[in-house]
């Protein structure tokens, strides 16, 4: 009795990798599209002007105070003494932080000063305003 060996040099299965590769190139597609459109933090209504484009390899830090005057560090929301903690964390981590302030135009202006007040009181060198980028 003789038993037949399978050819070193034919594969034992044929994988067609084709969709995969395609779903690959449209999530990837999908992502680069819509990772524009993501905003940090509580939706405001940012006000109007022109302010000075940020380095897009810098790390950034955005604290957004909506009309409400809700105060949220990316994507928690937080009370004025627990953004002290977390900014000195990270200031920890990054001494040379750049921090944008995502305001409502229709926000307390008071409130919008406390927190700028803050974050240079921690050691946050110039903090940033965000704007819609009309005049």
């Amino acid at each position: 009795m003789s038993r037949r060996h399978p050819s070193p040099s034919k594969p034992l299965f044929d994988m067609n990798l084709t969709a995969i590769s395609d779903l690959t190139f449209l999530l990837l597609i999908t992502f680069i599209i819509t990772f524009p459109m993501i905003e940090q933090g509580l939706p405001v209504k940012l006000p109007d002007g022109k302010t000075q484009e940020i380095d897009a390899h810098e790390k950034t830090s955005v604290v957004t105070i909506d009309k409400e005057g809700r105060i949220s560090l990316g994507e928690d929301s937080l009370t004025l003494d627990a953004l002290a903690q977390a900014l000195s964390a990270r200031l920890a981590e990054n001494p040379k932080l750049s921090l944008v302030v995502r305001g409502d135009k229709e926000a307390d202006y008071g409130k919008v000063m406390e927190v700028v007040l803050l974050a240079r009181r921690l050691g946050v060198e110039k903090p940033l305003f965000a704007t819609n980028g009309r005049e």
